[in-house]
């Protein structure tokens, strides 16, 4: 297995809505409309990292800033079948490299709880106060 990791690499919308799917499960709407990742990606993205094994689309994560030195992880996925090979910590390692060379002082993620030991062991987060409202 030669994993290759791409910053703003080319998608398929098909693919990543399905690595997506696998990852999050389905959205309502989705099989209706599904997502125009190539619209949502250019409207609202630094950028983001496609990994792949061959030709498929194993891995994704999606870098959204505020046009100035924040800049979010979303969107982290692996396919099922990869996991667990730090494929998802090289996508986070290397959206965070790719937000610093663009002038980001800051990278921001909120996940779930069963992910803290992800995101903070794995990518180097550090706890931080923040706050939510679920809409």
């Amino acid at each position: 297995m030669t994993i290759t990791y791409e910053w703003r690499g080319d998608f398929d919308n098909a693919a990543l809505g399905a690595l997506h799917a696998e990852g999050f499960g389905p959205r309502a709407g989705d099989s209706a409309a599904p997502a125009d990742w190539h619209a949502r990606l250019r409207r609202h993205s630094l950028g983001w990292v496609c990994a792949r094994d061959g030709d498929h689309l194993i891995g994704f994560v999606n870098v959204a800033w505020d046009g100035g030195v924040h800049a979010f992880v979303l969107d982290t996925v692996v396919a099922r079948r990869h996991r667990s090979r730090g494929v998802g910590a090289t996508l986070v390692r290397t959206a965070a490299d790719r937000a610093r060379a663009a002038g980001c002082d800051w990278l921001h993620v909120d996940f779930e709880e069963k992910l803290r030991s992800f995101y903070f062991d794995a990518c180097g987060f550090r706890p931080s106060a923040a706050g939510l409202i679920a809409l």
